[in-house]
């Protein structure tokens, strides 16, 4: 199971997936445009928006039988909107929260037992989570003046905690849970980036010519077919993942764009996460 899959490193994975036999279910915001950009791939689509928790509940009611691989692979960066009319951050709620809930649905699915057989979630982050430790105090950010950039890091850095923190309560049920960076590449992430952001970022140089350290979107994708797929890491998790092996820890030699920085995986801050994420569907979705 994929999410985001109609557009980016979405699109590459579940190719690539469906290439090796993979029986696909893909979740697309806009089902026409997924039938479109996903023609030729065998899968099933169905409707999915992250940043709405009804049509999370929605998604996986529909869902029968084990699942044996969950890819959190949806993402927002810049937005038009700060905020839902929930008053979620959306960064937040797409990046973090909605994925939060759909592993919560399909637990039983996932887990050993009569539904489930074991099975491996993956969460798509991002190196932008380096420096930027989730904030408990103000996750939607109401209390800070809002940057969607450092929202957008702070939502990377809860993808990773989820996957540890999953892993820690959920490996005697039989799931393995382990975050990746997929490393920079040329989506539509980046659709409201702008040419002046993206020079600044180091994507395009003054003359529009792409950096060599920009990926191609199979090369991005290549570490989630890889977290999938790999017998190496049967019953492993907790793990950030980097290049389809695990990621080096951050020094000063490392590039802006890769690395993991060991400083936002802080045990008790995933607790706690896990703690307040729980509290907020409670109260959003009843």
């Amino acid at each position: 199971m994929l999410t985001g899959a109609s557009s980016g490193i979405g699109i590459e994975t579940a190719r690539a997936l469906a290439w090796a036999g993979a029986d696909l279910v893909l979740g697309v915001r806009d089902l026409g445009r997924g039938e479109a950009a996903l023609a030729g791939i065998k899968a099933r689509l169905l409707r999915l928006d992250l940043g709405d928790l009804r049509s999370v509940i929605d998604f996986a009611a529909r869902i029968s039988g084990p699942v044996d691989v969950l890819i959190c692979n949806a993402g927002i960066s810049k937005s038009q909107d700060s905020h839902l009319p929930n008053g979620l951050e959306v960064r937040f709620a797409t990046n973090h929260l909605g994925h939060f809930l759909l592993a919560h649905q399909l637990k039983r699915q996932m887990a050993h037992g009569e539904a489930g057989r074991g099975a491996r979630i993956v969460v798509v982050s991002s190196a932008a989570h380096k420096g930027l430790p989730v904030r408990l105090d103000d996750l939607q950010w109401t209390k800070r003046p809002h940057m969607d950039g450092a929202a957008y890091a702070e939502s990377k850095s809860a993808n990773i905690l989820f996957a540890q923190e999953a892993t820690r309560r959920w490996s005697g049920d039989g799931i393995f849970a382990n975050a990746l960076l997929p490393g920079s590449a040329l989506t539509g992430l980046q659709r409201y980036h702008g040419e002046a952001l993206k020079r600044k970022i180091g994507f395009i140089d003054a003359e529009g010519n792409v950096d060599p350290m920009v990926k191609t979107v199979e090369q991005a994708a290549a570490t989630s077919v890889w977290a999938a797929t790999a017998p190496e890491l049967e019953g492993r998790g907790g793990l950030v993942l980097e290049d389809c092996g695990e990621a080096l820890p951050v020094g000063p030699e490392t590039h802006a764009w890769a690395g993991f920085d060991p400083a936002i995986a802080d045990p008790e801050t995933a607790r706690r996460l896990w703690d307040h994420s729980l509290d907020l569907v409670t109260e959003l979705v009843g």
